[in-house]
This record gives C-alpha cells, sequence and structure tokens, in this order.
C-alpha cells in the first residue's frame, strides 16, 4: 500500500525524494498547449467546452499527483512515454509537492467557479493566467515558480531543484552574458519595435490567395 500512496520515489544516492523532472516538463507543455488553445477558443470563439474540459481534468490529475501518486497522474504519464528516451533529472519532491498543491487551488478554484457553478469572473480569470504563467515558465525554461514560492517561505532551503539552481554556483563561461550580447539583445528588440511600427499598414494587409494571385499574374 505504501508504495500506491506515495509521493516521490526513493532512488539509491539522494536523500530526499525525487521526481523525473523531464517527465514533469512534458506534462507542463501538453497542460500548457491545451489551456492556452482553450483560452483563445473562449476569447475568438466564445466556446467554452474545451476550458470546462480541461479544468475538469486539471483538477482531478492534481488530485491524483497530491493525494495518491504521481506515477497515476494521466499528464505524468504521457510525459513519461514522451520523454521515456531521454536521461532522468532527478528533482527533490518536497517543492514539487508545495508547487503542485498552488496548481490544485487555481485549478479547484476554476473547477468550483467555471465547472459547477457555470460562472466567469475575474477571479476564474486570474486563476487561468497564474496558471498559463506557471506552466509556461515550467515547460519552456525549466523554472518552477512554485518552488521559488516554497523557498520564500520555508526555512529548510529546497534540495535538488532543476539545474541546480537552488544551490549558489559560480556561472562557468558559456552561461555568461556578455556586455555585446546585452547590446545586440537590445538592439534587436528595437529592431523589432521599429520594424513592425514603419511596417505596420503592410502587415495589417490580409493575405490573399496564393493560386489566386498567380491565375492573376497569368492572365495579365
Amino acid at each position: 500500500m505504501s508504495k500506491i500512496i506515495q509521493f516521490g520515489e526513493h532512488v539509491d544516492g539522494y536523500q530526499v525524494p525525487v521526481l523525473n523532472e523531464r517527465e514533469i516538463r512534458a506534462a507542463a507543455g501538453i497542460m500548457f498547449f491545451f489551456a492556452f488553445l482553450s483560452l483563445l477558443l473562449i476569447l475568438f470563439k466564445n466556446e467554452f467546452l474545451l476550458a470546462k474540459t480541461v479544468i475538469y481534468l486539471f483538477f482531478f490529475d492534481f488530485l491524483i499527483r497530491l493525494l495518491i501518486n504521481p506515477r497515476f497522474a494521466p499528464s505524468l504519464i504521457i510525459g513519461r512515454i514522451i520523454v521515456g528516451n531521454q536521461r532522468p533529472e532527478y528533482v527533490g519532491a518536497p517543492q514539487k509537492k508545495f508547487s503542485w498543491f498552488i496548481g490544485l487551488a487555481l485549478s479547484g478554484t476554476m473547477f468550483a467557479l467555471m465547472v459547477v457553478y457555470n460562472t466567469w469572473s475575474i477571479f476564474t480569470g486570474l486563476s487561468c493566467l497564474i496558471c498559463l504563467i506557471f506552466l509556461f515558465f515550467e515547460a519552456s525554461f525549466g523554472i518552477c515558480l512554485g518552488c521559488l514560492v516554497y523557498n520564500l517561505i520555508y526555512k529548510e532551503k529546497a534540495k535538488l531543484c532543476p539545474g541546480n539552481v537552488c544551490e549558489t554556483n559560480q556561472r562557468e563561461t558559456i552561461q555568461k552574458v556578455s556586455g555585446s550580447q546585452w547590446l545586440l539583445a537590445l538592439g534587436f528588440v528595437l529592431f523589432v519595435i521599429g520594424s513592425v511600427y514603419l511596417l505596420k499598414d503592410n502587415f495589417n494587409n490580409k493575405p490573399i490567395n496564393l493560386f489566386e494571385k498567380l491565375n492573376v499574374s497569368k492572365e495579365n
């Protein structure tokens, strides 16, 4: 029974229970995709079917992760299948548990307000936005925002964070950003802003069918 209901895996050489960060990031990417798609359908088509389905699944996925075992959470199972050929990256389970309780609270709020009571409000909107931000940072950058909050609250700092960000490490040469790189990045941002401003009229033109344009060119 203890092997079924538990949080994290006990791996030799690690002092705390661990989880595989690679499958967590994969699951976060899957969740972000469907959450963002459902948001677009609400904004542009006023359709709530996918949103309510996603909220419903997210809520029970977090319940399974926290109350039973992350190994049985559908999103993490799919993530494990996708990254099964990649070498595991072990991260501490305690901070992930705290982060997922935040996810449970947010998805639970949306589940109660939108699915059960069939309402929308600023509370559902903010909960959705926070969820998207958390999922995006996890999937894209490997940054667990909930884990950062964990370190602010608990005296015992999180161990085995993704990329060893919990430990104070000196950056290697390949990680350092030089002054010229900062200038190039700033110049690129200014270039994009200037391009959009100067070409906004052209960019606003609706594209036409390529084959229709080719036919018109042939006729002329």
